[in-house]
């Protein structure tokens, strides 16, 4: 799909047209001024990359909302939504064809009823908007990869995809999500499922190493053998009593509430201790926010600009970056606590039942009279059965963590069998590639750039070569700019449906 036109609607009124061309469409900065005051800024060239990402799923709140200092531009938000302005971006198979085939997506700022979200005509939702673009565009139902995840390196217009050019997802991405979509773009099918089964081997190993504190399987195996071993002895004693049918019912009854407090105490220490990593976790992603005394950096930052006049990143926008990352972070793994708290509020309402039903069976059987030293032997089971409660329950949850760390690495070697297998197809794909990435990269910076993937720990792991050291922001560009024309061409060979055009900002800093 290549890009035809933008357009701007205020309402029904058309604002601006922005046709596209076959080749390369630069939008360029004619400002003129004698004095040399005026910069040529905010007339638009970033905005128009972002207007596009906004027609394909993007947020579009870049547009009005500063990425690094989260402050919002009232007077374009209000211009955006007071005006209802609608963004209508119109894709085309082929752009020599005037017949072919097209899509042409609406979408406008506002919420709610009054929200326009189009595809050809037809009004979708949230999660069917992507869907529905993932389709048209890139021939696939797959969940994953994501359609934002595959219209990443087409839109390079914030900061980690001005600097990256393979890694240009958030922070956050794993490097099973990227080996997901490295391959995809490869051509190379795979269970999309293998992100979410190391996620959950990740969560399981965790769990378990906070078990392990307190005691091993085999521990507590041979703790139930000697506790089961002096139940069975106590209950011969208890037996040589003579009681009343009533009295021993009340007395099963009360042994099997003594049971359920120490299960539901059990699973309330297994929530909390959830909830504790949870925090824990986001404690210490807290403490790595940088506070630094930004004004003294800043003074030697103007001073090092009148050295350097062409700096282009001050130390407060790299140090705020990095802290919009850790909060990000922290809203990721905080997102289950609500939830968690809500099964711990539950669980504690059980255990306070089950503790005034032993209080009153209890007092009951105290009533009853009973001799001195049956009631040794029933504290004494007591005590036993409560040891008991806790043992099975532990070893309730070293087993099903066992058992679905087991289902997790079964099912996890197969996927990797089944990618390995595919190795010498992977590798292949990655030489086609490579025909195209050196001779664009050669021809265009002199060097014969490669890509090149390997196979560390089950996971696929993608690298360009030939860039020495720390390359510069020009020499980084043309990286990007051979590694995105390339991979156009690369797909046309293979018939792999992909987006026909690169959106680039600061292409200025390209020789």
């Amino acid at each position: 799909m290549f890009l035809k036109k933008l357009n701007i609607y205020n309402e029904a009124k058309l604002v601006r047209e922005i046709p596209f061309h076959k080749g390369i469409n630069l939008i360029v900065d004619e400002t003129k001024s004698q004095n040399k005051t005026e910069s040529g800024n905010s007339v638009g060239k970033t905005t128009v990359l972002r207007l596009i990402d906004f027609c394909l799923d993007g947020d579009g709140k870049n547009i009005y909302i500063d990425p690094e200092f989260k402050t919002t531009n009232k007077k374009i938000e209000q211009f955006l939504k007071e005006n209802n302005i609608l963004i209508s971006l119109t894709l085309v198979e082929n752009i020599d064809d005037l017949n072919s085939k097209e899509i042409v997506i609406e979408r406008n700022f506002l919420s709610y009823k009054h929200k326009i979200q189009r595809v050809n005509g037809e009004s979708l939702n949230n999660d069917d908007f992507p869907k529905i673009l993932k389709e048209l565009i890139f021939n696939t139902q797959s969940d994953k990869p994501t359609f934002k995840q595959l219209k990443s390196k087409n839109i390079r217009d914030e900061k980690n995809k001005l600097i990256h050019t393979l890694k240009v997802l958030d922070a956050f991405t794993t490097g099973v999500e990227y080996e997901l979509l490295f391959l995809f773009w490869l051509g190379i099918d795979t269970d999309s499922s293998k992100d979410k089964l190391v996620r959950d081997k990740n969560l399981e190993e965790k769990l378990q190493t906070r078990l392990r504190k307190e005691s091993n399987l085999s521990q507590i195996n041979q703790s139930l053998i000697i506790v089961n071993k002096e139940i069975a002895e106590l209950n011969r004693k208890k037996e040589s009593f003579n009681l009343n049918e009533k009295y021993e019912e009340e007395l099963q009854h009360l042994n099997q509430i003594k049971l359920k407090i120490n299960q539901v105490s059990t699973k309330l220490s297994r929530l909390e201790l959830r909830k504790e990593l949870i925090i824990e976790s986001k404690i210490n992603l807290e403490q790595d926010f940088a506070e630094i005394d930004t004004e003294q950096i800043k003074r030697m930052y103007d001073k090092a600009k009148s050295l350097i006049p062409n700096i282009q990143k001050t130390f407060e926008q790299t140090l705020s970056f990095h802290n919009e990352m850790i909060q990000q972070k922290i809203s990721y793994i905080t997102e289950e606590l609500p939830s968690l708290e809500h099964e711990i509020n539950k669980e504690k309402r059980n255990l306070n039942s089950f503790i005034l039903q032993e209080k009153s069976l209890s007092e009951s059987l105290n009533k009853a009279g009973a001799i001195d030293d049956l009631q040794i032997i029933i504290n004494e089971l007591n005590s036993f059965y409560e040891r008991k409660g806790n043992l099975e329950e532990q070893k309730r949850l070293w087993e099903k963590s066992n058992d679905n760390l087991n289902q997790i690495n079964n099912k996890l070697d197969v996927i990797n069998k089944s990618i390995l297998s595919k190795d010498e197809l992977i590798q292949k794909r990655i030489e086609e590639f490579n025909v195209f990435f050196s001779d664009i990269s050669s021809r265009l910076d002199g060097l014969y750039s490669l890509l090149s993937a390997e196979n560390e720990d089950g996971v696929y792991k993608f690298k360009i070569g030939n860039i020495e050291g720390n390359p510069g922001t020009g020499s980084k560009k043309s990286q990007m700019a051979s590694f995105d024309l390339a991979y156009i061409k690369f797909a046309d060979s293979l018939g792999i449906p992909c987006l026909h055009f690169v959106s680039q900002d600061q292409i200025e800093n390209v020789h």
